[in-house]
């Protein structure tokens, strides 16, 4: 039994077939209620001075904001954050099933808030929809998204684009940044790290082979074929040299080929 399955035994309660599912619901119904009064996300965001002050639904409750403001309408973010749930969700279900999908997101949820409280990096729900999309793109890295239903491209590839970016503010983000954002994919690092760790080691092991291949056969390629037992010469060294293979098994260029002794007749 894998500690996976030990782990299921003890804490199979927190599986909730269907999840994200939910999570997609109360995100529609989130933005309605911001629809209807502006104000409304103040009072569920993530904000850690009113948590402090007793209002504890807001270490839940943020998951369900969507990401609202920037070029793109709002109904459209809104809208665009509920099927990715809905699609990512089921998908990863079908992968993980939905005891291990419940962890990494209670996981997710539980290292967003760490970086909130810890390293001041409100991240809302950005991070957390992000190592699931990360996680999607581990187990259908070749499924096709139209982008603006026009461009098509695999998941692998956005993701690599978004690494990309996340990898840029590391790099040249503040420490606190870089701690917040490590603790924020915590539920990312804790499923994957060893598959990305032995996978990275195998790439590694295969270059190498290959590097001692291709110089193995470069060091071949210039091996002669023959040599002369006498003189060393070889088909390198005068290409208009023929070579014979004597009695004696040895190699011999035909100027040093032994010649037989000639054969005394019995009277």
């Amino acid at each position: 039994m894998s500690a996976m399955d030990k782990l299921e035994r003890r804490l199979g309660f927190i599986a909730v077939p269907g999840l994200l599912r939910y999570v997609a619901a109360l995100t529609a119904l989130v933005f309605i209620l911001f629809k209807i009064d502006p104000h409304y996300l103040t009072l569920i965001d993530l904000d850690i001075d009113e948590v402090k002050h007793g209002q504890i639904w807001r270490l839940i409750t943020y998951i369900f904001i969507p990401q609202l403001g920037g070029l793109i309408p709002g109904w459209i973010s809104a809208a665009f954050a509920v099927l990715f749930l809905i699609w990512v969700g089921d998908r990863l279900e079908e992968a993980w099933g939905p005891f291990r999908l419940s962890l990494f997101f209670v996981i997710g949820m539980i290292g967003t808030t760490l970086a909130a409280v810890f390293f001041g990096q409100g991240f809302s729900n950005a991070m957390l929809y992000s190592s699931l999309f990360f996680a999607f793109a581990r187990f259908y890295p070749d499924v096709v998204i139209f982008f603006a239903y026009i461009l098509p491209l695999k998941v692998k590839w956005i993701a690599w684009i978004y690494a990309a970016l996340l990898l840029f503010q590391f790099t040249f983000g503040s420490m606190a940044l870089r701690s917040a954002m490590l603790v924020a994919f915590a539920n990312y690092f804790l499923s994957f790290g060893r598959d990305i760790f032995n996978e990275a080691r195998h790439r590694r092991e295969v270059s190498h082979r290959q590097r001692r291949f291709e110089s193995d056969s470069a060091h071949s390629a210039v091996e002669p074929l023959h040599s002369c037992a006498v003189c060393g010469a070889t088909e390198l060294t005068d290409p208009n040299l023929e070579f014979r293979v004597a009695r004696n098994g040895e190699e011999y260029c035909v100027p040093h080929l032994p010649t037989a002794a000639p054969q005394t007749s019995q009277a």
